[in-house]
């Protein structure tokens, strides 16, 4: 009887075991290490909502971290990058999408060494059962619409109030003026 209990368990399971995200996947690769095209299905939630049951309106509104919740698996998935270059904006592409089901397109990042794992850089989204895609391209757009006073040329970063205020508070390297005088001075 314990047999086919284990038979009939690994059979159960081959299909999540032997799932391939990358079979639908258009995703265009970066050549980062432990990346591979992942294509699914998933309900789009802040990760406190989902671990506590404590959900803050429209998943916070852009001030929290959100998290896929994968349909065939239940597993998190943690987006930390949109399709842009610099590894940000993964929040601002789904928070339209925020206790949905969407699919998405894009890289998952696994890297035993670095610990990383269900790390996701989506590229693609879509409402389940909609045939049209969004890019997740937008968010250096959105960050211009709310910082009109920090046109200019360069990239963003270099004009973001709230960079600048942090640097001018704790220094480039985090260690204050001092730290920041004696590194260039250095270095430079």
């Amino acid at each position: 009887m314990k047999r086919l209990t284990a038979v009939i368990m690994s059979v159960l399971a081959a299909p999540l075991a032997a799932q391939d995200f990358s079979e639908r996947s258009t995703a265009r690769a970066w050549n980062l290490y432990g990346e591979a095209p992942a294509f699914f299905e998933a309900r789009v939630t802040d990760p406190l909502c989902e671990l506590t049951g404590e959900c803050a309106e429209n998943c916070g509104g852009g001030a929290l971290q959100l998290t896929l919740v994968r349909t065939v698996d239940n597993v998190m998935v943690f987006p930390l990058k949109n399709s842009q270059p610099v590894f940000t904006g993964a929040v601002q592409e789904l928070l339209p999408f925020c206790g949905q089901t969407v699919e998405v397109d894009g890289l998952m990042i696994t890297d035993p060494e670095l610990g990383a794992q269900n790390v996701y850089l989506v590229q693609k989204i879509r409402l389940s059962g909609t045939e049209e895609w969004t890019k997740a391209d937008t968010w250096t757009k959105k960050w211009a619409a709310a910082n009109p006073e920090a046109k200019g040329k360069g990239p963003w970063f270099r004009r973001d109030p709230d960079i600048k205020a942090e640097i001018a508070e704790e220094g480039y390297l985090g260690l204050g003026a001092e730290a920041d005088e004696a590194f260039i001075a250095d270095w430079f």
